[in-house]
């Protein structure tokens, strides 16, 4: 899947998401987290400490994920954008991380469904589309 160009314009700037995974026993775990967007529309998360993190173990498991973006952009009038990504993840090693002093083990999403709000101007613009 693709992001539209407002969509990879919202991305570039924010700068931190929140990843959810679920552990092998049901348990969600929901982190802050750096991120990059590959040119080939895959997300990579890094960390200083990626391949001992609970949501790494998770992926490695099989846990689908769910990544969201999302600012408050002001209160009058009550305006927020964001971005929610949902798909399969792959833990991998011995990649280039988002951020140079960080860990070379990663989480690569691959997006099978991008739901998106407030990215194309209007605080109640939404959009949701899924990988054919």
């Amino acid at each position: 899947m693709t992001f539209t160009s407002n969509e990879q314009r919202f991305l570039a700037e924010a700068g931190i998401g929140r990843l959810a995974t679920v552990s092998p026993d049901g348990v969600v775990q929901n982190n802050p987290t750096s991120y990059r967007v590959n040119a080939d529309g895959t997300i990579d998360i890094g960390g200083m400490r990626m391949r001992t993190s609970r949501k790494y173990r998770n992926v490695e498991a099989g846990s689908r994920v769910s990544f969201v973006v999302d600012q408050q952009v002001s209160l009058e009038p009550y305006v927020i954008r964001g971005i929610e990504i949902r798909g399969t993840a792959e833990a991998l090693e011995d990649q280039e991380p988002p951020f140079p002093p960080q860990e070379r083990s990663i989480i690569r999403i691959h997006p099978d469904r991008i739901i998106s709000w407030g990215i194309d101007g209007g605080s109640f613009d939404f959009t949701s589309r899924r990988a054919e």
